[in-house]
């Protein structure tokens, strides 16, 4: 269980943070970027989940915990070490990526297919919604650009192209099922 007893440690003033094995790197980093960022997600949904409700809502929860587990895998980069740590760090695991999956076929089996783009927007939830999953997706592309360079859980990525996979059809399902996606018109203002 974690303990904060005092928010402010004037560690992180020059520029630095600690990585959740106790590495000092500078707080532009590639990897803080990318575990910032889902941070930056997991308020984005906070807000959206203000216009959810019932089982949605329930899924919103568990995708915001399920960020703060991605947040803690990105913030321990010594994968080699996770059997000899001393405290073993959290990861994400295959199992989270199969619950989204399972759920977006549930969600998208109920929706008329698309017979064209759909424009960010309909109502409140569907659009905050949209807003997740453009944020879901900067987080997959800094993720996969840390992964160049160091080494990244593979399964922090799959949850996160899942999961904006799942945005997208979740924002179906709060436009009325998809009957109030706004459907994009190529060229009509010409």
């Amino acid at each position: 269980m974690v303990v904060l007893n005092k928010i402010y440690t004037r560690t992180g003033d020059k520029g630095t943070t600690a990585l959740g094995n106790g590495d000092r790197v500078n707080k532009h980093s590639a990897r803080v970027n990318a575990y910032g960022t889902s941070d930056e997600l997991n308020a984005t949904l906070g807000v959206a989940r203000l216009h959810a409700s019932g089982e949605m809502d329930q899924k919103l929860s568990l995708i915001q915990n399920d960020l703060f587990d991605l947040g803690a895998d990105l913030c321990r980069p010594d994968l080699a070490s996770d059997a000899t740590a001393e405290y073993p760090p959290l990861r994400m695991v295959a199992a989270q990526v199969a619950r989204l999956e399972g759920e977006i076929d549930a969600m998208n089996g109920a929706l008329d297919p698309l017979r064209s783009f759909i424009l960010p927007g309909g109502s409140a939830l569907a659009a905050h919604l949209h807003i997740c999953r453009t944020v879901a997706r900067r987080a997959e592309r800094l993720a996969t650009d840390l992964a160049q360079d160091e080494e990244v859980n593979t399964h922090v990525i799959t949850y996160l192209n899942r999961l904006s996979d799942w945005f997208f059809v979740a924002a179906r399902v709060a436009n009325n099922g998809g009957k109030d996606d706004v459907l994009w018109v190529p060229g009509a203002n010409r």
